[in-house]
């Protein structure tokens, strides 16, 4: 059985591609998929004409309105509404949906500042704010039974489309909008940018009004937009996403013929052969695109090929005990710490400690690992230095996981912790192809497809400004930025990948004249 089909993802994409093929060997396979919102005639035409059952649940009427002329401020547009839903209409939890942790605490703060001035006028307003950064026990504060006499106002991601149900919601306040993360083959940059939503989210919303009683929702657009600018579905992950993996992992179950594989959606054909010569390039596939003794070592971790061959490069470097740490602390994403609007400085200060010795970001988060394993996993340790718990015990699962499939690749576990350059080299092995040189304008040029980058203002360098430098991602936010950051040499990629790099590509030359105490000479 395959739940929430509708959201599709790469997994379940991946999935059904597979189980289709299966299914027609296999008349003993019952397949079941389901979905609040899913458009049925799309997979049943794909699954063959399977038949598709209709269940009713019990949902409740939903009053949806729209907005007589398009907002031009969604935020100030959806404070107003919170407002004037407080004031007008009998009890009942306001559920407000934004695009991310900057908007919400934005909104939060406004929200605190209006009702302060308003005293005892207006009935009190609980503001519960739910995001992925936000630490597990201030988010459980969404689920508390609002207290008598008061409202609750959940200012919510999309998070709460279908992951959560929240008692007591009446209102929905839907502005139209979410963040969407797609990849761009061409420049191997992924974007994470505000986009409009689809008509099945914006239903998919409107129904958590409708979940204890009958409720309301307010869109913050037109009836005109909603019917002709939104898309019925939002793109498929597998269209939007870097293959790799994908690649990797169907390569590891025996599908070769990649551009015949039946995906739902097939993904663009660029997309594919980027992944081609990636794999190509990280030696896990040879020239006639088999997997090589490298990739199929690499394809045992569940992990994106750059991490996996970063751990069976630690092999050669006596690292890989270090290596496994820096890995499952970058594959939990960017919340690993995290920063109060009230305690910026605090906790930048906090973060900055793991950085002493300008040791680079992939280091950093050793350094916190290590500083974290060494309290015992302390939960005090994490809330002291601004640190997530959650994401640390992710990683540590993350961690555990790994260490069990060393075995299996037959990689020794052993340490070399005080040979930095060593471990540089593993993660040089896994991310070459991500490597960038000091202009003189301070900004950073791209070795391999020239494009110009800059270090994200949250690495531990970003002040430094290094003259080489190797990253683990590109991410297009206001600026094009690097994120998690370390210095290496230049000879390493020559060293490290000779099919790739040639010595002209890493000729100083161009770089001699930086401007004073800019790009400190490699370590």
């Amino acid at each position: 059985m395959v739940d929430e089909a509708h959201e599709r993802t790469l997994s379940t994409d991946i999935l059904f591609g597979l189980v289709k093929d299966i299914a027609r060997f296999r008349p003993d396979l019952k397949l079941l998929i389901s979905s609040a919102t899913l458009d049925a005639e799309k997979f049943s035409d794909y699954f063959d004409s399977a038949p598709i059952f209709k269940i009713p649940g019990r949902r409740y009427p939903v009053e949806v309105h729209y907005t007589k002329a398009p907002e031009a401020d969604y935020i100030d547009a959806a404070i107003v509404t919170i407002l004037q839903i407080h004031v007008t209409q009998p009890p009942g939890d306001i559920l407000v949906f934004l695009t991310g942790q900057e908007e919400i605490e934005t909104v939060d703060e406004i929200l605190k500042h209006k009702t302060r001035g308003l005293g005892t006028k207006i009935p009190e307003l609980n503001i519960c704010p739910i995001y992925a950064n936000l630490p597990t026990e201030l988010q459980a504060k969404i689920f508390e039974t609002t207290p008598e006499g008061s409202r609750k106002v959940v200012l919510a991601t999309n998070i709460a489309e279908t992951s959560l149900t929240i008692d007591g919601i009446k209102y929905v306040i839907d502005p139209g909008f979410c963040k969407i993360k797609s990849y761009n083959p061409r420049t191997g940059m992924e974007s994470l940018l505000i986009n409009p939503i689809s008509k099945a989210s914006a239903n998919q919303r409107a129904g958590r009004s409708g979940r204890t009683g009958p409720g309301k929702c307010f869109r913050l657009y037109t009836s005109y937009n909603y019917m002709h600018d939104l898309e019925d579905n939002t793109v498929p992950e597998i269209q939007r996403t870097n293959l790799a993996n994908v690649v990797l992992t169907l390569k590891s179950l025996g599908i070769h013929d990649l551009v015949n594989f039946d995906f739902m959606d097939p993904p663009p054909s660029e997309a594919l052969l980027k992944a081609l010569e990636q794999l190509f390039a990280l030696s896990a596939l040879n020239s006639r695109g088999e997997l090589t003794k490298t990739g199929r070592r690499m394809a045992e971790f569940p992990l994106d090929p750059m991490l996996s061959k970063m751990i069976v490069a630690s092999e050669k470097y006596k690292c890989s005990d270090e290596v496994m740490s820096i890995a499952s602390m970058l594959s939990i994403g960017n919340s690993i710490f995290y920063r109060p609007k009230d305690k910026q400085v605090h906790a930048d200060n906090a973060r900055l400690n793991f950085h002493t010795g300008n040791v680079g970001d992939h280091i950093a988060l050793l350094n916190v690992y290590n500083s974290w394993r060494e309290t015992d996993f302390s939960t005090q340790w994490c809330y002291e230095n601004y640190i997530q718990v959650r994401s640390m015990k992710r990683a540590r699962d993350i961690r555990d996981q790994l260490e069990g499939l060393m075995e299996r690749v037959e990689i020794e576990v052993c340490s070399n912790a005080s040979d930095l350059d060593a471990i540089k080299k593993a993660i040089t092995s896994g991310f070459f192809h991500h490597s960038a040189r000091l202009q003189k304008n301070g900004s950073y040029r791209t070795v391999k497809n020239p494009q110009t980058v800059f270090i994200h203002p949250s690495s531990g360098l970003a002040q430094l400004l290094p003259r080489w430098v190797i990253y683990h991602e590109l991410v297009l936010t206001t600026k094009e930025y690097m994120r998690q950051v370390t210095e290496l040499k230049p000879e390493w990629l020559v060293e490290i990948a000779p099919h790739y790099y040639q010595l002209k590509d890493v000729d100083d030359a161009g770089s001699k004249k930086l401007p004073k105490g800019q790009g400190r000479a490699a370590l």
